[in-house]
């Protein structure tokens, strides 16, 4: 299993904005920091927005910070949020499956009762407990000094 670039980008910067719950932040300064698209950053925070993650303010002073309670993030959510689907195989997408054995296969309900459990354990994690480490965001900052 492999999640999208766009929610690996929403997890690195809420983590990014958890660990300054003081600041406003801007896109560009998350994408510098971690080195990524800023195009494809704003697409990911107008997202987190639009879930109620992120609160923005515009003009002179603006910027983006976190609109909601850290510890109140469940990963396996927020991971649900963002990505478009959890179809990890084929069978998993009806509209499209065109698998020959998908009525005979028991793989398909092992495979969900996979993807559920990954799910069910990254809920147990908070966005919290992800950002906790502060010292990697001083790093970051070190690595790339704005």
């Amino acid at each position: 299993m492999q999640l999208t670039m766009f929610t690996d980008y929403g997890l690195r910067s809420l983590m990014y904005l958890a660990s300054r719950p003081d600041q406003l932040c801007s896109v560009g300064e998350i994408a510098q920091r971690y080195g990524i698209s800023r195009n494809h950053l704003v697409k990911v925070v107008h997202r987190l927005a639009q879930l109620g993650y992120i609160a923005s303010t515009k003009g002179k002073g603006g910027g983006i910070r976190l609109a909601c309670d850290p510890k109140e993030v469940r990963l396996g959510d927020l991971i649900e949020e963002l990505e478009p689907n959890m179809h990890i195989v084929e069978c998993f997408d009806r509209d499209t499956n065109s698998c020959l054995i998908i009525d005979a296969c028991r793989l398909k309900r092992y495979l969900h009762e996979a993807t559920r459990s990954f799910l069910d354990n990254l809920n147990q994690h908070t966005l919290a407990d992800a950002a906790g480490n502060r010292a990697i965001f001083k790093a970051l900052n070190e690595i790339r000094p704005s």
